[in-house]
C-alpha cells in the first residue's frame, strides 16, 4: 500500500505485480528449468506480468516495440500512456547484456539479477520512484529473498528466524527498491539437499501461509485442482525436510567429528515448526491435504535417534561362526567398545548441540539399550553353544553395567540404570539361563565320558596306579573337582543361582557317570589278563570317595544321593572282586577233602597264595572300605571250604576221619592266620571249619552233640540240612542222626543272632539221598 497521504499509483507496481507472480511461479511445469537460469526466470516474471495488463496496453506496446521472437500485435491496438514493463526488461536485458562486467555477473546469479533489477529502477518515473521511497522499506521476509541474499542472511544469523528490517546504508538504500522473487519448489528443495535447513524452511513457511491465505480468500473454489497441486509441493517438500532431519541425526554418530552448526539448524527449524503451530487448533490447520498442520518433527528427531542407535548396533562387526569358534565372544567386545565409545562422543560433544527439553543423553541411552536388547534377542536365536551362552551371560551381567560401558565414571550423571528396563526381557532371560544350564549339563558328561575314554586308552593298557603309603591313588577325582570348580566358580560370576546350579548338575550327573564307570571298566576286564584289575579298583574306589569327600567340605554340595549310588557302586565292586578271586580258585577249591587234598597240602597253599595276592591290593583302600573288601575276601574263602567239606561222599573210617579233621583243623589255621595278616577283623570266621572238623574226627558221641550245640550257639544262621551233611560225612547212621537233629529247633531257639554275621546262610546245603 501507498503512503495514506499520498494517491494510489494508476499503474500497479511492479512490488504488487511480482507478489501476484509468486504462485504462478511455483506452479508452473517449466519451473525446474527455469530455477538454473536466472534470464529466463526473470523473462518468465516479466511475461506474466504482461499478461496481467489491460488488452488496450498491451494492444498499443506490440505496436511501438514489436518482438522479433514473437508475432507482431495487432495494429489497431493504442500505445499505452506509460512505458510498459516489457520495455524495461528489454531494455534491461539489452543493457544486461552489453555490460563489460557481463562474463562476470553471468558466473553470480545473484548480482545478475541485482544488476537486471537497478536497471529497471533507473527507468522508471521521477513519480514512481517518489511513490516507491515514501512507502518506506520493502519487506524482506527471508521466503522472498534470492537464494544467493537468504545464504547471505543465514550465515549473519543462524538461529534467528524473523523478519528483520534493512539498516538504510548507502547501499542497502539501493536494495529496498529491488523486486524480491520467491524461491520454486526445485530451490527449495536443493536447499534441503545442502542441508541447509534453515533457509528452506523460511521459503516453506511463506509458500504455506501463501497457500493458506489463498485458500482463506477462496481464490480456489474454482479451480481446486491447483490448490491441490500447491498444497501437495508444500507437503512434498515438507516430507523431505522431514527425511533430511532423519538423514542428519541418523548420520551423527558416524562422523568422525560432529557438525554442531548442522545439528543446531535441526534444533532451530524444530522448534520454529513448533512455535508455528503452538496453536493445534488452528482453522489454518487440514490433516486432509497437510497443509497448515504440526509436523511434529521432534517425533521425527526421536525415531532418528533410536534408528541411529540402531544402526550403529548392527554395523558393529561379527565373525562367521565357521572363521572363528570365539565369534561371539570377540563380537560382543566390539559391542562394548562401539557404544561405550559412542555413549562417551554423546556426552561430549551431541549433548551440547541440543537446549535441555530434550534431554539428549537420556534419549540416546535409552535409543541403545533398546537396539542392544533388540540385537542380543537376535543373536540368541541362533543355535548357541555353551561357551557362547556364557560369554551373553557374562556379558549381560558384568559388561554392560560396568565402568566399561553404562557405568563409566563419565556417564554416571547421565545414565540412571535403575530407569531403564530389563535388558532382556523376563521370558528371554529364564530361556537363556535354562539354555545355559542345559548346555552345562551335556558339557559335563561329554568331559566325564571323555574321562572314561582316557582311562581306557591310556592306562587301563598301559602301566599300575602309583601306590602312596597308604592307598593307590588316581588322578580321577582331582580332574573332575577342577573341572567342577571351574564352572562353579565361573558361574558364580555371573550369578549365584548358577553357581548352586553348576553344583546340582555336576551331582547329578556323576550319579549317572560312576555307575557307567564302573560297569565300563568290568566289561574291559572281563575278558582280558586280571593284573591290574583289582589295583585300578581299588585305586578307583578311593578316587570316587575322595571326591564325595571334596564336594562336601569343599563346595559344601549336597552329596546324600550321591554316596547312596557310590554306595551300590562298592557292593557292587565286592562282587567283582570276588567274582575274580573265584575264577581262579574255584577249582582248587574242588578239591578239597579228595584223594589228592589228602595226599599234599599244594592244593590250600595255591588258594590262599591267589588269595592273598588278591587282598595285598585290597588293603590301599580307605578305611572302612578296606575293612569290607577284606571281609569279603575272608568269608568266601571259609564258605567255599565249608561247602566243599560238607559235600557227600562215601563213609570214611575212623582213621580217614582222624586225618582228615587233623588236617581241616590245620588248614583253619592257616587261613586264620592268613587273613590275619592282611588285616581282616572277621575272626569269629575262623572257628567254623574247627567245628565241623572235630565233628568229624569225635568218636564220642556226647561230645559231638556238645560241639554241634556250640556251633549253633556261633551260627545262628546254620540250619538242620547243614548239621545233616556234617554228620553223614562223619558217618553217622539215619537213627543216631535224627536224635541229635531233633535238639537243633530248640538250639537254635535259644541262640542270639549277631548283626552281619552270616555264613551258613550263604551256603547251601548238599542234597542227601536216604537209602533205605
Amino acid at each position: 500500500m501507498a503512503s495514506p497521504a499520498e494517491p494510489a499509483s494508476p499503474v500497479k507496481s511492479t512490488e504488487d505485480e511480482g507478489t501476484d507472480c509468486v504462485s504462478e511461479l511455483n506452479s508452473s511445469p517449466l519451473n525446474n528449468l527455469e530455477a538454473k537460469s536466472p534470464e529466463s526466470a526473470l523473462k518468465r516474471v516479466l511475461s506474466f506480468r504482461r499478461s496481467k495488463r489491460s488488452p488496450a496496453k498491451d494492444k498499443d506496446e506490440k505496436k511501438k516495440i514489436p518482438e522479433p521472437s514473437e508475432k507482431a500485435a495487432s495494429p489497431a491496438e493504442p500505445a499505452s500512456p506509460v512505458k510498459s514493463t516489457e520495455d524495461e526488461g528489454t531494455d534491461s536485458v539489452s543493457e544486461l547484456n552489453s555490460s563489460p562486467l557481463n562474463n562476470l555477473e553471468a558466473k553470480s546469479p545473484e548480482s545478475a539479477l541485482k544488476r537486471v533489477l537497478s536497471f529497471r529502477r533507473s527507468k522508471r518515473s521521477p513519480a514512481k520512484d517518489k511513490a516507491s521511497e515514501d512507502s518506506g522499506s520493502l519487506r524482506r521476509n527471508k521466503g522472498f529473498l534470492p537464494k544467493a541474499f537468504q545464504k547471505k542472511e543465514e550465515d549473519s544469523s543462524a538461529k534467528n528466524m524473523t523478519d528483520t528490517s534493512v539498516n538504510k546504508s548507502g547501499e542497502n538504500t539501493r536494495a529496498e527498491s529491488i523486486q524480491q522473487q520467491p524461491l520454486s519448489v526445485m530451490e527449495i528443495n536443493e536447499l534441503i539437499q545442502k542441508k541447509q535447513l534453515l533457509e528452506a524452511y523460511a521459503s516453506i513457511r511463506c509458500l504455506e501461509k501463501e497457500v493458506l491465505s489463498e485458500r482463506e480468500a477462496k481464490k480456489y473454489e474454482d479451480n481446486p485442482i491447483e490448490y491441490a497441486r500447491k498444497a501437495k509441493d508444500v507437503d512434498l517438500l515438507c516430507n523431505s525436510v522431514t527425511n533430511s532431519i532423519k538423514s542428519i541425526v541418523e548420520e551423527t554418530l558416524d562422523q568422525f567429528d560432529i557438525d554442531e552448526s548442522l545439528l543446531t539448524s535441526v534444533v532451530t527449524v524444530i522448534s520454529k515448526e513448533e512455535a508455528a503451530h503452538a496453536d493445534t487448533q488452528s482453522p489454518g490447520s487440514s490433516e486432509s491435504d497437510g497443509v497448515g498442520r504440526p509436523r511434529k518433527w521432534r517425533e521425527v528427531w526421536k525415531e532418528a535417534v533410536r534408528g541411529s542407535a540402531e544402526k550403529r548396533v548392527s554395523k558393529v562387526p561379527i565373525s562367521l561362526k565357521e572363521d572363528n569358534v570365539s565369534w561371539l565372544a570377540i563380537h560382543l567386545g566390539f559391542l562394548r567398545k562401539h557404544v561405550s565409545e559412542d555413549l562417551m562422543k554423546i556426552k561430549q560433544s551431541v549433548q551440547k548441540c541440543y537446549p535441555d527439553d530434550y534431554k539428549v543423553c537420556g534419549r540416546y541411552f535409552e535409543s541403545f539399550h533398546s537396539a542392544i536388547s533388540s540385537h542380543l534377542q537376535e543373536l540368541l536365536q541362533r543355535p548357541l553353544e555353551f561357551n557362547e551362552l556364557y560369554a551373553l551371560l557374562d556379558w549381560v551381567v558384568n559388561t554392560y553395567y560396568s565402568k566399561t560401558l553404562l557405568g563409566h565414571p563419565d556417564l554416571q550423571a547421565e545414565v540412571k540404570t535403575e530407569n531403564l528396563p530389563q535388558l532382556l526381557p523376563s521370558e528371554t532371560w529364564d530361556k537363556l539361563k535354562k539354555d545355559y544350564k542345559d548346555s552345562l549339563a551335556e558339557k559335563i558328561k561329554h568331559y566325564l565320558d571323555n574321562i572314561l575314554k582316557l582311562e581306557t586308552r591310556e592306562k587301563w593298557e598301559e602301566k599300575q596306579p602309583e601306590t602312596s603309603q597308604t592307598k593307590y591313588d588316581s588322578s580321577l577325582s582331582l580332574d573332575i573337582q577342577m573341572f567342577i570348580g571351574q564352572h562353579k566358580n565361573e558361574s558364580g560370576k555371573i550369578l549365584e543361582s548358577l553357581e548352586t546350579a553348576t553344583l546340582e548338575i555336576s551331582i547329578r550327573e556323576l550319579r549317572e557317570f560312576i555307575p557307567r564307570f564302573r560297569k565300563a571298566f568290568v566289561e574291559w576286564y572281563k575278558e582280558r589278563d586280571d593284573l591290574l584289575f583289582v589295583p585300578y579298583l581299588v585305586a578307583y574306589v578311593n578316587s570316587f570317595r575322595d571326591l564325595i569327600r571334596s564336594l562336601q567340605t569343599t563346595f559344601n554340595a549336597d552329596t546324600t544321593e550321591l554316596e547312596n549310588v557310590l554306595t551300590d557302586v562298592t557292593m557292587s565292586f565286592r562282587k567283582d572282586v570276588l567274582d575274580k578271586l573265584e575264577q581262579k580258585t574255584q577249582p582248587l577249591f574242588k578239591k578239597i577233602l579228595t584223594s589228592a587234598w589228602m595226599l599234599n597240602s599244594e592244593i590250600l597253599d595255591s588258594i590262599m597264595s591267589t588269595t592273598v595276592q588278591f587282598c595285598q591290593h585290597l588293603k590301599h583302600l580307605e578305611q572302612p572300605v578296606d575293612k569290607d573288601f577284606l571281609g569279603d575276601a575272608h568269608k568266601y574263602v571259609v564258605r567255599e571250604y565249608i561247602i566243599q567239606a560238607i559235600k557227600p561222599r562215601k563213609r570214611m573210617k575212623t582213621a580217614k576221619r582222624e586225618e582228615v579233621g587233623k588236617k581241616m583243623k590245620e588248614e583253619a589255621t592257616v587261613i586264620r592266620n592268613s587273613f590275619k595278616e592282611l588285616g581282616s577283623n572277621m575272626d569269629w570266621l575262623n572257628s567254623a571249619i574247627h567245628y565241623i572238623a572235630n565233628i568229624i574226627s569225635e568218636k564220642n558221641g556226647h561230645k559231638i552233640k556238645d560241639y554241634i550245640e556250640e556251633m549253633c550257639q556261633a551260627y545262628p544262621d546254620v540250619r538242620k540240612e547243614h548239621i545233616e551233611a556234617v554228620l553223614t560225612c562223619r558217618g553217622l547212621d539215619r537213627i543216631k542222626k535224627k536224635s541229635i537233629i531233633q535238639k537243633i529247633d530248640k538250639l537254635q531257639a535259644n541262640a542270639e543272632s549277631v548283626a552281619d554275621r552270616t555264613l551258613f546262610a550263604e551256603i547251601d546245603p548238599p542234597t542227601l539221598v536216604t537209602c533205605f
